[in-house]
């Protein structure tokens, strides 16, 4: 979710990149930078900190040119630093790189690049595009830049400029966004339209695997093979603030339609080519350490809780390795029980939530190992765990945590296989089904929020009433927890999540003519327990909205309203049916007329007790 910015023309190339990427300062960052071309020199500025840091910097020593670059960093790969803001260059100081994504095999790139004497200067994994250009020069950047993109894997988009051919700046889309803005001999660039507003409305947004290449007088494109294309530019008629939210309502919606691209990319560089295997290099654990953990508390708050607890079912099944999840702000005084082979993992989406973290420097100063799941890399959780799992989610605006959620699962998804395929706990053919069905989850969510119109629909008749109730069997349960949770904050409509078969143990008195039930209905060996469960609260004339996988007709005979997902293993149903809780709950508060990103009495990061 990092920011890219760029302009080829006649004006003063600085004030138009930092104009750009204040614009993009909604999407999050930690740093940063600009490369821009004097006419005897490619000169860059970049700091860590807030783009006020870099303005200040450059107001007491201007860059003057009419070709640059500029990038805020969203942290992946090495800390928040100067050294490793963008933009990166190469040895000669005459190639320039911003770069959003990630290079999934930078580490093998970087060890080729060392032995042919290449020098790095950064912890990224953007650098290493940068010594490839230099080491593949021919002489033409396009040329360069198809042949560097032979080399590279990954999620991607990127921006360079070299001091070698001056008057281009080439763009390249690879699963990540990029926009280019046309003028009067005048070009621009950008990850988002906000930036490009005040300079022009005829964008194009590049299509993936598409190159651009930017010069004064126009722009021309390209596929990965460097066979031209031709594009036809459309018009932007949104205002600059809807513009920030992708032409979504709210940035809540917003981020609930990124998700897919926040599993790809929380995926990327965490599986084998091959689908076979998940690879965690970031931890870097021997199969002796792993051997000797005995059991994994799971610490943490809220929805990142409720992601624990997904994470205990897989862990559990299959590692086989006991685990108890704890909220943090009791876990933190209630002197568990622990041996000193007992991992401890928490999880925070902002890596500053104030009860995991005190739960983390308890856990350190007993001795335990400490393994962090966030999405902030320089954040306090990842600066003072043993060992770190980044959620590439990118930030998160809306209050109500959406793809932060989901990514989480994804990560303890994956850990989970790490711990199962390294103690042979699963057999290799299970590992590559997980592996493979983990890879399919994208796609399934796009079709997953196809469904909105549907939910939208029920969404408006549910907001009339002031409670609802979520049902739920096995894992499905750990999901209608979160469920109602998104449900209650946002809408401020009680909620409440039940396992299915705790009804006729007193759930069922609240149970009245109509009253909403949402009942999630994916867990094969218990459906008929389910379908048991779902009689008895429409026994009591509740209305039954079932969310069951696609192709399931008998639960149609059971509910008033079925809405069908993706089918896939009943293990990652979690991913698969948030998404329509998620809107639903969306849904129910813009029929209330609630602040959907702003939901009352609520924070986005709890940093006190």
């Amino acid at each position: 979710m990092c920011g890219i910015v760029g302009y080829i023309g006649k004006q003063d190339a600085q004030s138009i990149l930092l104009n750009g990427l204040g614009k993009l300062e909604y999407r999050g960052y930690d740093s940063a930078g600009v490369a821009i071309e004097t006419g005897s020199e490619l000169r860059i500025e970049k700091s860590v900190g807030r783009l006020a840091v870099l303005t200040d910097r450059l107001s007491m020593s201007p860059i003057l040119g009419t070709v640059g670059i500029g990038h805020t960093r969203w942290a992946t790969h090495g800390r928040p630093s100067d050294a490793n803001a963008h933009p990166h260059t190469a040895c000669d100081q005459e190639f320039a790189v911003v770069h959003n994504g990630i290079i999934e095999n930078y580490l093998q790139l970087r060890e080729r690049l060392l032995a042919q004497g290449h020098r790095f200067t950064s912890e990224t994994d953007t650098e290493v595009v940068a010594h490839l250009l230099e080491e593949y020069w021919t002489g033409d950047l396009l040329s360069t830049v198809l042949r560097v993109l032979k080399d590279i894997r990954g999620a991607y988009s990127l921006a360079i400029l070299t001091r070698k051919d001056p008057a281009k700046i080439i763009a390249v889309r690879k699963h990540s966004p990029l926009v280019v803005g046309f003028g009067e001999g005048e070009q621009f660039l950008a990850s988002d339209i906000p930036a490009l507003l005040d300079y022009t409305r005829e964008m194009h947004i590049l299509e993936e695997g598409q190159i651009a290449v930017l010069t004064a007088s126009g722009i021309d494109f390209f596929d990965l093979d460097g066979h031209p294309m031709t594009v036809e530019p459309f018009l932007v008629t949104w205002d600059a603030q809807a513009a920030e939210k992708g032409g979504y309502a709210h940035y809540m919606q917003k981020e609930i339609y990124e998700q897919p691209k926040a599993v790809r990319d929380t995926l990327s560089g965490r599986v084998t080519e091959d689908g076979t295997r998940v690879v965690l290099s970031e931890l870097g654990w021997t199969e002796d350490l792993i051997k000797q953990i005995d059991r994994i508390h799971i610490v943490a708050c809220g929805t990142s809780y409720h992601a624990g607890l997904v994470g205990k079912a897989a862990i559990e099944k299959l590692a086989r390795i006991p685990v108890d999840v704890e909220v943090a702000s009791e876990y933190r005084y209630r002197d568990p029980i622990v041996s000193r082979n007992t991992l401890i993992v928490v999880i925070s989406q902002s890596g500053e939530t104030a009860d995991t973290l005190a739960a983390l420097r308890n856990a350190k100063a007993l001795g335990n190992r400490v393994l962090a799941i966030t999405n902030v890399v320089g954040s306090s959780v990842a600066r003072e765990a043993d060992d770190v799992i980044i959620t590439w989610a990118g930030p998160e605006i809306s209050v109500a945590s959406t793809k932060a959620y989901t990514t989480q699962l994804v990560a303890l998804y994956l850990f989970a296989i790490y711990l199962g395929q390294t103690l042979q706990t699963i057999a290799q053919d299970a590992v590559t089904t997980y592996v493979r069905e983990l890879q399919a989850l994208p796609q399934k969510l796009d079709e997953v929020l196809q469904s909105a119109p549907q939910i939208e629909e029920i969404a408006r008749a549910f907001a009339v009433w002031d409670d609802a109730f979520f049902l739920g069997r096995g894992i499905d349960y750990y999901v209608a927890l979160e469920g109602a949770l998104k449900y209650k904050e946002i809408s401020y409509i009680h909620a409440e999540a039940y396992p299915a078969g705790e009804l006729k143990h007193g759930t069922l008195a609240l149970i009245v003519d109509h009253v909403p039930v949402i009942a999630l209905v994916t867990q094969d060996e218990l459906y008929e327990k389910s379908l048991s469960n779902i009689k008895e609260v429409k026994a009591r004339d509740a209305y039954v909205l079932g969310i069951a996988w696609a192709g399931d007709e008998e639960i149609a005979k059971s509910v008033d309203r079925v809405l069908y997902v993706p089918r896939t293993l009943p293990f990652f149903a979690p991913i698969m049916l948030i998404a329509p809780l998620q809107l639903l709950a969306y849904y129910a508060s813009v029929a209330r007329g609630n602040d959907v990103d702003k939901p009352r009495n609520l924070a986005k990061s709890v940093t006190v007790e």
